[in-house]
């Protein structure tokens, strides 16, 4: 390692709450590490408003302790990273179940170019007790299933907290999640952008504590899909959208001559509901998508570019401005037939194959003009 830009070769970084009882032995194993492999480096830990001596009991053990006021897992994190002086960082637990005492792969994964190294916790072995049966069998593998099929990444262990990786992917990242879904961030984020990352096995012991785990399963497990779904508007949006319409428009059009196997009006309107929805769906997964791209949270796609390019406002608003046009023309139609008192002659349902298309072009033309002015405004920053 030499970069003459950093002050140190490696950081190592431990976030804390009240690990009052672990934290000295995880800085003296990170030190220990350090000087084992004769690496120019240092130990920071980012304290989270411990009150229980932790941030006195890593400084006598050779650390240094920053503090950061923010709460939560990610906060911490971001800001001992923020602090590192060094071309790579490892960041781990200070709770004792990683093992940092033995980081050798971590390290020369990186000295070998890859930009992130994501501990396996499944591939190095977790020792009994280190993990639950939930988080073992349901909760990590999927989540961690998700995200592999969401963001076509290749990490199979999403939420191991043992990682290494470099300075200037930390600061191009801009990683933003202050709670334990920063570990997916990384991830996904890295997924996007295409980095250049590889798993290592690393071993996981029962964590050293006597109090209670600062992970909340079904809360935290929630936040990591919730976050996963943000990141990804195909899935959120564009594929629901796609299939409500599609759904929509087929039964709604099967059903437009007559009645079909005791099927009728009701159930065009059902077919309405269904593309309006699913246009609205569409054009959220759009306008996601752009305001991502501007604000740098997922790298630029060439077929997103040249959609932008050929959805203007003007085509937008021909767009709309014929589908109100027509919708209107079909109600005109309607209006003058019942002036002449010719509605009973068609009947309720008959009738209703006509309003409920007209209906459906009205709120889809308004819905096309408005999605085409806002796609407008998101430009402007681009422009």
């Amino acid at each position: 390692m030499d970069d003459s830009k950093y002050k140190y070769d490696l950081t190592i970084v431990m976030p804390c709450l009240n690990e009052s009882e672990t934290v000295g032995l995880c800085v003296r194993k990170a030190v220990g590490f350090l000087k084992r492999k004769n690496i120019n480096g240092e130990v920071i830990v980012a304290d989270n408003g411990s009150t229980d001596g932790s941030p006195d009991i890593a400084r006598a053990n050779g650390a240094r302790v920053v503090n950061v006021p923010e709460k939560g897992y990610g906060s911490a994190l971001i800001g001992g990273i923020s602090a590192a002086e060094s071309k790579y960082v490892i960041m781990g637990d200070s709770d004792d179940s990683h093992d940092l005492e033995n980081l050798d792969e971590f390290v020369e994964k990186l000295e070998e170019g890859y930009e992130l190294v994501v501990g396996n916790r499944f591939r190095g072995g977790i020792e009994p007790g280190a993990m639950s049966f939930a988080h073992r069998y349901i909760g990590n593998p999927i989540l961690s299933g998700i995200g592999r099929i969401f963001f076509h990444s290749k990490v199979k262990d999403f939420h191991c907290g043992l990682r290494g990786f470099r300075k200037e992917l930390f600061n191009r990242l801009d990683l933003r999640a202050t709670g334990m879904e920063f570990a997916s961030e990384m991830i996904v984020k890295a997924s996007l952008f295409k980095v250049n990352m590889v798993e290592v096995p690393t071993k996981m012991a029962p964590a050293g504590r006597t109090g209670p785990a600062h992970l909340r399963s079904f809360r935290d497990g929630w936040r990591h899909l919730r976050f996963l779904f943000m990141f990804s508007p195909k899935w959120l949006f564009l594929y629901p959208g796609l299939t409500l319409i599609l759904l929509g428009l087929v039964i709604g059009l099967w059903l437009l001559p007559g009645t079909k196997m005791s099927l009728d009006v009701h159930t065009m309107l059902y077919a309405s509901a269904a593309v309006s929805i699913g246009f609205q769906s569409v054009s959220f997964a759009l306008l996601t998508r752009i305001f991502a791209l501007h604000e740098q949270l997922m790298p630029a796609h060439p077929t997103l570019q040249r959609l932008i390019k050929f959805l203007t406002l003007e085509k937008g608003l021909i767009a709309g401005s014929l589908m109100i046009l027509t919708g209107l023309g079909v109600s005109i139609y309607l209006l003058i037939f019942a002036s002449e008192g010719r509605f009973p002659e068609l009947g309720i349902q008959n009738t209703m194959r006509l309003v409920i298309p007209a209906i459906t072009l009205l709120i889809l033309g308004f819905q096309v003009i408005y999605f085409s002015f806002f796609l407008s405004i998101l430009q402007l920053k681009t422009r």
